[in-house]
C-alpha cells in the first residue's frame, strides 16, 4: 500500500465529518434556545444583584453623595466604620440576636415538626395555624409585635396584669429587647421550616422507628437515636440558612425599636441603612456591606468545609 493511500485511510470521510458538523450546529441550536429562555433571568440578575454588588466594591474605596463627582479615598471609609461606636455594638448585637435566634429559633420549629409529626388527628389544622404567621408581611408583623410589646396596655403585659404577674418593659429595656425581638422573628418565619423539616421526618423509613419501639425507647429516645441522625443533612443546611439569615435582620430593629434602647437592637444591616439613608455616607455603607458579604462567606465556606469533613 502506497503513503498516499495509507494517509487518506486515516483522514475522516466526507459524510463523517458532515455528520459531526450537524452534530456541532444542532448542539449549538440547543444551547442558544436554553440561553434564550434563560435570558430574562440572567438580565434580571445582572442589573438587580450582579451589577449592584461589583458597583459597592467599588464604592466601598470613594467618597461619594451621588451628587457630586466621585473620588478614591482607599481604605478611609474601613478606618471610619472602625472608629465608630455604633459599629460595635452593631456587631455584637447581631451576633447575640444569631445566638439566641440558634437557642429558639432553630430548636422550636424542629421540636413543633416533631409533636406534628408524632400527630394523628388534626395535622392539617395545626400545619396551617403553624404556617399562617408566614402569609403576614413582615411589616405588619413587626407593626402588631409593636402593640403587643407596649408597656402601657399592650396585649403582654395587659394579660400579665390579669394573671397578677409583673409586667415586663420588653423591648423598651437594654436587657430583654434583643430576645424579644428574636421571639418576633422565630414567630414569623417559622412557618417554612417546620414544614421542610415535616418533609424531612416523613422521608424516615417506619421500621425504624417499629425497631426502636420494639427495644422500648419512648419518644425522647427515638428523637435523639432515629430522628436527629435521619435528618442531619437538613438540619445542618438549615443551620447555616439561618445563620445567613439572622445576620442580616433588619425589619424588627427597624419597625419595632429603631435600633434602641440606647443602640441596645442596631444591627449590622440597620447600620447600613443610617449609613445610607440618614448619615448619606454611600461609601461608609458599602464598606460595611462588604465587611458583611465577606464575613458571611467565609464563614458558610468554613462551615461546609467543616461539615463535609465530619461526613
Amino acid at each position: 500500500m502506497s503513503v498516499a493511500t495509507s494517509v487518506a485511510a486515516r483522514l475522516p470521510s466526507r459524510s463523517t465529518a458532515t455528520n459531526r458538523g450537524d452534530r456541532i450546529r444542532r448542539k449549538l441550536a440547543a444551547n442558544l434556545t436554553a440561553y434564550l429562555m434563560l435570558a430574562g433571568g440572567l438580565i434580571c440578575f445582572a442589573l438587580f444583584s450582579w451589577y449592584p454588588t461589583v458597583r459597592a466594591f467599588i464604592l466601598a474605596f470613594q467618597k461619594t453623595n451621588f451628587v457630586g463627582a466621585s473620588h478614591w479615598v482607599g481604605w478611609a471609609n474601613f478606618e471610619r466604620l472602625f472608629a465608630d461606636p455604633e459599629f460595635t455594638a452593631a456587631w455584637r448585637n447581631t451576633v447575640e440576636f444569631t445566638g439566641f435566634a440558634l437557642l429558639i429559633g432553630f430548636a422550636v420549629p424542629f421540636l413543633l415538626a416533631v409533636v406534628l409529626n408524632e400527630m394523628r388527628h388534626a395535622k392539617s389544622l395545626f400545619r396551617l395555624l403553624v404556617y399562617l404567621p408566614v402569609m403576614v408581611p413582615p411589616v405588619v408583623t413587626a407593626i402588631l409585635w409593636k402593640w403587643f410589646y407596649d408597656p402601657g396596655d399592650g396585649l403582654f403585659n395587659e394579660t400579665l396584669r390579669a394573671l397578677h404577674l409583673p409586667t415586663s418593659s420588653w423591648v423598651y429595656s437594654t436587657s430583654t429587647a434583643v430576645l424579644s425581638l428574636v421571639l418576633v422573628s422565630t414567630w414569623s418565619n417559622m412557618g417554612s421550616t417546620v414544614l421542610i423539616y415535616l418533609a424531612a421526618l416523613q422521608g424516615i423509613p417506619a421500621d425504624l422507628y417499629e425497631a426502636a419501639e420494639l427495644d422500648g425507647a419512648n419518644i425522647l429516645q427515638r428523637v435523639r437515636h432515629v430522628t436527629v441522625p435521619q435528618t442531619r443533612y437538613v438540619l445542618l443546611m438549615l443551620m447555616l440558612l439561618q445563620i445567613v439569615a439572622t445576620m442580616q435582620v433588619f425589619t424588627e430593629p427597624f419597625i419595632i425599636t429603631g435600633g434602641g434602647p440606647q443602640d441596645a437592637t442596631i444591627s449590622v444591616l440597620y447600620l447600613i441603612y443610617k449609613y445610607a439613608f440618614v448619615y448619606y455616607d454611600y461609601g461608609g455603607a458599602c464598606a460595611l456591606s462588604i465587611m458583611l458579604f465577606v464575613f458571611l462567606g467565609i464563614f458558610s465556606a468554613f462551615y461546609l468545609r467543616l461539615t463535609r469533613t465530619n461526613d
